[in-house]
């Protein structure tokens, strides 16, 4: 029994790493090599270090920032059920991974018969006990054609896989606490604009309202200039709430309401953010979390797969156990009592067409991935694309727009000054100073599109996460 025993382990143990699943090869990346050209790109100096190589903390120069993404990444919910997540496809693939080990049970028994005398020897009813304890494996399957062992691979692919959405997660959570920062401070710069405009209002509307009432300014004037002061006064409540809005917002991905000394006044004083290289080639899209996480299901799909096709071959498994019986326990242990037994099984399929079916959907489902990833992959490539033309163009939008800005100001006081001099309407003051109050917003826009712009770019880039993976994808 012991060298029976012996040799089917030994059998199993040789054979334990064989499997049917298909050899994996990487598919192409269905993407140019380089990345595109023409008027909205321009060449920047290549970067020491991919995005996904340098920290958050060093890419964000803002420290009230830093502080505010420190305090997501620890409070965050949604986070946190990633994390969770990672926890929970670790204990799933250790769960199937344990599936390849023997279940060793221990159990004792105390039975007590009772037989008729009809059934007995002495022709008399009896009455006795039998004690036993044993030591064994309970239906152990030996995984000859490697079934349980490619769902222990596909488990573990699954698991990295849930590991990558997390780290995957921890990106959009920096690139969302970022751009929540910088658009609270765009709204907080567009209400001072939009209060200083109204106060101004104010002062011309007094101004316009004593001439008229000295009959210098025809009532026209006076109800133009009450138009503007409207205006402002709707801007000033709108982008009251906006930031109230914003603030809840960063309130919401900072996981506890944020300190007041920790929120911008305005987006002026936010520093322009260090430029990324996304590098000469697109090949450094494999590296974002979500590129890895959808190659990590193709190869869960593979091992499927092999799964599917052990389950034509014959299924082998073993039960075993030694211990001791006796009629009295007082005899439990004592020589003699040994007790063993053995028994090994073999279930071969005969006809079962749902395996050639299962086998199907398994070879569909890894195609299925396969289109999965390689569509990711193009997604990932349009959204560096798309920033990288914005980082292009933004640029020369800025400057433009600063020469409007300085252009309409130059207009309003011009035509300020011939109003004042009677030798021009109002309306020509009004609508200057609305030029140049809308080219101010716009220039906010702009300086807000250039910093978000940036933070895209270091968030589609793979940057904000992990910068090690903590395990081998091969």
């Amino acid at each position: 029994m012991t060298k029976s025993l012996l040799l089917v382990l030994a059998v199993s143990i040789c054979l334990g790493g064989c499997t049917l699943i298909p050899e994996y090869k990487r598919p192409e990346a269905p993407v140019p090599a380089a990345w595109p050209g023409g008027p909205a790109y321009k060449e920047t100096p290549s970067a020491k270090s991919a995005a996904a190589d340098v920290q958050w903390r060093d890419f964000f120069t803002d420290a009230r920032l830093r502080a505010i993404i420190g305090m997501a990444l620890q409070n965050n919910r949604d986070l946190r059920v990633a994390a969770l997540n990672v926890e929970r496809a670790r204990a799933l693939y250790r769960i199937q991974r344990a599936e390849l080990l023997p279940v060793v049970e221990a159990a004792g028994s105390a039975i007590r018969q009772g037989v008729p005398g009809t059934l007995s020897n002495n022709d008399q009813a009896e009455t006795s006990w039998r004690y036993s304890t044993s030591v064994g494996i309970s239906s152990w399957e030996i995984d000859f054609f490697g079934r349980i062992r490619s769902l222990e691979k596909s488990a573990l692919q699954e698991y990295f896989a849930t590991e990558e959405a997390r780290r995957g997660a921890r990106i959009l959570l920096v690139s969302e606490v970022a751009n929540a920062y910088l658009t609270l401070a765009a709204d907080r710069e567009n209400l001072q604009l939009a209060r200083s405009t109204l106060e101004a209002q104010k002062a011309s509307y007094n101004v316009i309202r004593r001439r008229f009432e000295v009959g210098l300014t025809p009532q026209l004037d006076l109800s133009q200039i009450q138009t503007r002061v409207d205006t402002a006064r709707v801007d000033v409540a709108r982008f009251t709430e906006l930031a109230a809005r914003d603030e809840n917002a960063l309130n919401l991905l900072a996981g506890s309401p944020v300190p007041a000394d920790l929120l911008p006044e305005t987006l002026s004083v936010v520093e322009l953010l260090p430029d990324v290289s996304p590098g000469l080639s697109s090949e450094v899209l494999l590296r974002r979390p979500d590129i890895l996480q959808a190659e990590a299901l193709l190869k869960a799909a593979n091992a499927d797969i092999g799964a599917a096709r052990a389950a034509v071959f014959p299924r082998i498994s073993l039960t075993t156990a030694m211990g001791s019986a006796s009629g009295d326990l007082s005899d439990l242990f004592k020589s003699g009592s040994f007790a063993w037994n053995y028994g090994p099984q073999i279930v071969l399929p005969v006809f079962d067409s749902r395996t050639w079916s299962a086998i199907k959907v398994t070879e569909v489902q890894r195609e299925i991935a396969m289109t999965q990833y390689e569509g990711a992959i193009q997604a990932a490539f349009k959204d560096v694309a798309d920033a990288l033309a914005q980082r292009g163009t933004v640029g020369d939008q800025m400057e433009a727009q600063q020469s409007l800005v300085n252009a309409g100001a130059d207009a309003y006081r011009l035509s300020n000054a011939r109003y004042e001099k009677g030798s021009d309407i109002y309306l020509n003051v009004l609508d200057a100073q609305r030029s140049l109050y809308s080219a101010q917003q716009g220039l906010i826009a702009i300086r807000l599109a250039r910093l978000t712009n940036q933070v895209r770019l270091y968030s589609v880039l793979g940057g904000g996460c992990d910068p090690v993976t903590p395990h081998d994808r091969e």
